[in-house]
């Protein structure tokens, strides 16, 4: 083989390479567009009116994953399944955004962590690396940490909204989280840096929890619970 010719045959791969990465790229804009409409729909829960329809915001969340679905589907196809790693930089993004979203309507609908079986269900996609397309488990706890951060946001907004008992209910399920990644032994800077700031939505819900506690509110709420 002569030298032009070896060049040829590495422009050739070279262009298939980035055939591959353009058809995953088409994708995965089809996929953060949706994104974006999901959390559009499910931002409406801080507003005072939001409240009140969260079961409907929530299954018109479910109805907008139908097309996550398809497309996690369709993106599948677009590599060699043993090269998974090779582009997961494209998607994962993407998948930690779509794993918050699925968390956060979990959240709203059972009050209880989303599992990362769930998580792949609900996007159609693998749990186990050997299946080919799979929810990676670092790409799954940084959407439950984006997850706690919005959470807080909502314990705040519950206030505004006359409701004092749920952030008393977030207090004590973020507390949960916290404890449960505290067991973990993270050596992954971006994902160390992401729980780093669940320390601060910790902090935050307890201040709104201790402002309720002042003003004899959250009291009033365990005494509802109670009865």
């Amino acid at each position: 083989m002569s030298v032009t010719e070896m060049f040829s045959y590495i422009q050739g791969f070279l262009s298939a390479e980035q055939d591959i990465r353009e058809d995953i790229r088409k994708v995965v804009q089809i996929l953060e567009q949706t994104a974006r409409e999901i959390l559009t729909v499910l931002q409406s829960v801080h507003q005072p009116s939001g409240f009140k329809d969260i079961p409907s915001k929530c299954q018109k969340a479910r109805e907008l994953f139908c097309t996550v679905r398809t497309k996690t589907g369709e993106l599948k196809t677009k590599f060699p399944a043993e090269q998974y790693y090779r582009y997961h930089e494209h998607w994962r993004f993407v998948l930690q955004r779509l794993t918050f979203l699925a968390a956060f309507v979990v959240y709203l609908e059972t009050e209880s962590l989303v599992t990362r079986e769930e998580v792949a269900k609900i996007l159609d996609i693998e749990v186990d690396r050997e299946k080919g397309f799979h929810l990676d488990i670092e790409d799954y706890l940084a959407g439950v940490l984006i997850m706690a951060s919005e959470l807080s946001r909502l314990a705040v907004n519950s206030v505004t909204s006359g409701d004092y008992g749920r952030p008393l209910r977030i207090s004590n399920f973020i507390n949960e989280l916290d404890s449960g990644f505290r067991l973990l032994n993270l050596k992954n800077d971006p994902l160390r840096k992401r729980y780093d700031g669940l320390k601060y939505d910790v902090k935050k819900i307890e201040e709104v929890v201790y402002d309720l506690s002042i003003r004899g509110l959250a009291k009033d709420q365990e005494t509802e619970g109670d009865k």
